[in-house]
């Protein structure tokens, strides 16, 4: 039995009524599609870092039940150290964790108390300042350049490491050493009689392999997982200084995400940092072992007296950086970490 054709006003009818069908249920798909979160970093996924942020991946998606995709780049496949802020304020990612040094050279000069050599002497005076009053006024800075700040993650104490021994200080003299673009750490380097390098830190294995520059400073994890130990001959254990990363975000990006969402993203925000902090000095200890185990670098400890003389070459930074950072600031942190 043969069906005949639609007159040609009920097929323009059925037409009609489907693209009306297909107008209305556009923005539900739209809705349905899952809020991208871009999540860029420049250090290696086994890193303390790279970690937490893997574990902030699994636990966003969770609590989202999928309605948050967080894609994850690190080792700096997106953005470089110099790029990745800008980035950010313009929106093209969503999410970073760079070293609190970053901050500085964007104008919040503040950050850069966390260079500052032996003002942390430990991860218990580092908590008391973080966690409280002071590390909440810091990320509150940031908003004036279009940027929230989550949370603190921790990264452990930097080692000193180059091509010759560095027992002490005046092991440093001449050598160029590279840093980040940090003006406290180029005094720090300057202080020890080292000629400072700003590098990005995507970039600083070949700088050593090729000896563009001698040496560098880092927390193990980031010099283990770089394999900067095949290309350094020595390195000591001088705990100087500290890195750790801001956890930060496009504020106008976050600000239009559903409150929900905000809420669930927050949490598992705590989740990752609480897991970070925990792994942090596991990954040191294990990295430097490893480093240890290799056989490409010699890991020398200091002796009380060295470590005496690493000291008291670099608390004069302190006075040196009071303009730039700020005395008051400077004095209250020492306040801090010096109250049990």
């Amino acid at each position: 039995m043969s069906t005949s054709p639609l007159p040609r006003r009920s097929l323009l009818l059925v037409l009609l009524s489907a693209c009306l069908s297909a107008t209305l249920c556009a923005p539900m798909a739209f809705a349905q599609a899952p809020i991208v979160i871009k999540f860029s970093h420049v250090v290696a996924k086994d890193t303390p870092k790279g970690k937490a942020a893997e574990k902030f991946r699994e636990l966003a998606e969770a609590a989202t039940k999928g309605r948050v995709k967080v894609e994850l780049y690190p080792n700096s496949t997106l953005y470089k150290d110099k790029e990745e802020l800008e980035a950010l304020q313009l929106g093209a990612v969503q999410m970073l964790a760079p070293s609190l040094a970053k901050f500085g050279p964007l104008g919040v000069k503040e950050f850069e108390l966390f260079d500052l050599p032996y003002v942390f002497t430990d991860k218990q005076a580092l908590d008391r300042v973080t966690d409280g009053p002071i590390g909440r006024d810091l990320l509150k800075k940031l908003e004036a350049k279009g940027i929230l700040g989550l949370a603190y993650w921790d990264n452990g104490f930097k080692m000193m490491s180059a091509n010759r021994p560095l027992h002490v200080p005046a092991d440093m003299k001449g050598l160029k050493m590279r840093i980040q673009a940090s003006k406290v750490l180029d005094e720090q380097m300057r202080a020890l009689g080292a000629n400072p390098q700003v590098m990005a830190f995507s970039e600083v294995y070949q700088a050593l392999q090729t000896g563009v520059v001698d040496g560098t400073e880092n927390p193990p994890s980031n010099l283990y997982t770089q394999k900067m130990h095949e290309v350094q001959k020595h390195l000591t254990v001088t705990n100087h200084g500290y890195i750790g990363y801001a956890v930060i975000v496009n504020k106008k990006f976050w600000e239009k995400l559903p409150a929900d969402i905000r809420t669930q993203l927050e949490g598992a925000m705590r989740e990752a940092t609480v897991y970070g902090d925990k792994i942090a000095q596991q990954e040191n200890d294990a990295a430097l072992d490893a480093v240890k185990k290799s056989g490409k670098t010699v890991v020398y400890v200091p002796t009380d007296a060295e470590k005496a003389e690493w000291r008291r070459a670099l608390l004069p930074v302190q006075q040196k950086m009071a303009d730039r950072i700020g005395k008051d600031l400077i004095d209250t942190v020492n306040k801090t970490v010096a109250a049990k």
